[in-house]
């Protein structure tokens, strides 16, 4: 696995370790659908701890929006990791399509973070780094156009990802169509 030089210091004990990791998630769902003005007891609620628990793991909003952040972009690099023993194009395709999750929450909260920081710099490079090989093995394979770059194809899923959709087929079906234009066969 890619290490983060930047990461979510988790609790030792596990019961402290699994509320942590269900205001994590809470958050990150809660950011996702409401953005990241979402109150801190909603969350906290959601999570199904006290509002003390929440702040005792995350001191600031600021605190629990980067450790959010922090914790998608390793996801995303484990999903990489995941996927990299199928064939070049699937492998790639179902990196993406969680990179989509990735920029539902990123959008969320993206003007909350820090873009000059070292954690973001360190973000943004794991990513490119669990990615761009999966990318480059594609088309390596002949699967993915020559003409395209790993940067491109981030910045049209990204672009995707930020319409509004009826519901989820339809952006199953939009995703399917740009991706189509990607592949050198069909």
């Amino acid at each position: 696995m890619t290490e983060t030089p930047i990461t979510v210091r988790r609790p030792q004990r596990a019961d402290a370790r699994r509320n942590f990791d269900a205001l994590l998630a809470a958050a990150r769902d809660a950011f996702a659908a409401n953005g990241a003005d979402t109150s801190l007891e909603e969350i906290a609620k959601k999570a199904g701890v006290g509002v003390g628990t929440l702040y005792r793991n995350f001191p600031t909003r600021q605190d629990l929006i980067e450790a959010v952040y922090v914790e998608e972009v390793t996801r995303l690099s484990e999903a990489a990791e995941a996927v990299a023993g199928r064939p070049p194009w699937e492998a790639l395709r179902a990196w993406l399509e969680r990179f989509v999750d990735y920029v539902a929450t990123k959008r969320a909260i993206i003007d909350l973070l820090n873009r000059d920081s070292e954690m973001f710099g360190a973000c943004r490079a794991l990513m490119y780094a669990a990615g761009e090989p999966l990318f480059a093995r594609a088309q390596q394979a002949g699967e993915v156009r020559p003409d395209a770059a790993f940067d491109d194809v981030l910045r049209l899923v990204s672009g995707l990802s930020s319409a509004a959709f009826v519901d989820d087929a339809q952006r199953h079906r939009v995703l399917d169509i740009a991706l189509d234009g990607l592949r050198t066969h069909r």
